[in-house]
């Protein structure tokens, strides 16, 4: 199989978790890969900036950019992505990571948060495409991923949580129309979810703290999955909304998802989103919503 040698990923909220995993993933095969996120300075809660992670890029065995961007502004990604293909020539591939959340009721949601979450899940997302599309179309094999998940049209996704869901399904939606506008072009854009939570900051300090980290997946199993997707034939597979492990089975066959897991020990959290005519593979328990509580 082909690998990502040489080719060159912008990837937006990179300098931790899921983005940096995708990026680490990509740099062990000598990828060049553009680190954009907000986070220059060290936080006090937060681990992880874009020095750090371009560090991580480059022992990984790829080569690295840190870009400070707020995709917020089409100033920055405009400089960001003139930066990237002054680095490294080129972009073959757009991640599309960077996410707010806030799972709170309307009435408890602050309208500068419900301001934050669409600026950046859902307009974020289109500019920073937008940006990169002109370099992705003289690009060998491009990719556009939105970690964003599949359009499951139930109330209960949206209950609870509604201006975060709206804005999260607003990365999807921009899957499902670009992967046809974009398909004469040969762009692929795809979406891929978790079924389980994943060990990130988001989980820690937002969601649930140490026994839902311990109930998570690595971020590992995100950068696989989407390696695979970069491995895929762009004219052929796009608009697809991807679930992790089920893609990995199905495309990629693997079949022992255990090294995963944070916690051997320890049942999987279920993700949000996840349909459930999208069965887990054979052999992956996913604990009962009680166990949460």
């Amino acid at each position: 199989m082909a690998d990502l040698k040489g080719k060159t990923l912008l990837i937006t909220g990179a300098s931790r978790g899921i983005g940096l995993a995708i990026g680490v993933r990509a740099a062990r095969d000598g990828a060049n890969v553009a680190i954009l996120a907000k986070t220059a300075e060290p936080h006090p809660k937060l681990e992880g900036t874009i020095h750090t992670a371009a560090k991580a890029i480059q022992d990984a065995g790829g080569k690295a950019i840190a870009v400070q961007c707020d995709i917020r502004d089409e100033n920055q990604i405009s400089a960001a992505v003139a930066k990237t293909v002054e680095m490294f020539g080129g972009i073959d591939i757009c991640v599309n990571n960077a996410s707010a959340i806030s799972l709170s009721k309307l009435t408890d949601t602050d309208p500068k948060r419900i301001d934050l979450m669409f600026a950046i899940n859902a307009r974020g997302t289109m500019l920073v495409t937008k940006a990169c599309l002109p370099h992705l179309k003289v690009a060998s094999n491009p990719h556009v991923l939105m970690l964003s998940p599949p359009l499951d049209m139930k109330p209960q996704w949206f209950s609870g949580h509604v201006a975060y869901s709206i804005a999260k399904y607003g990365m999807s939606l921009a899957v499902l129309g670009l992967a046809d506008e974009l398909h004469d072009d040969g762009i692929a854009v795809n979406a891929l979810w978790p079924r389980t939570t994943i060990a990130t900051a988001a989980i820690e300090h937002i969601l649930g703290g140490d026994k839902l980290m311990r109930m998570s997946r690595k971020p590992d199993i995100l950068a696989d999955a989407a390696h695979l997707v970069f491995m895929q034939k762009a004219t052929e597979f796009s608009g697809n909304f991807l679930i992790d492990d089920t893609f990995l089975n199905t495309v990629g066959g693997i079949s022992d998802f255990e090294a995963y897991k944070v916690d051997p020990s320890m049942p999987l959290a279920p993700d949000f989103f996840v349909p459930e005519e999208i069965r887990p593979p054979k052999g992956v328990q996913i604990a009962p919503l009680s166990m949460l509580k």
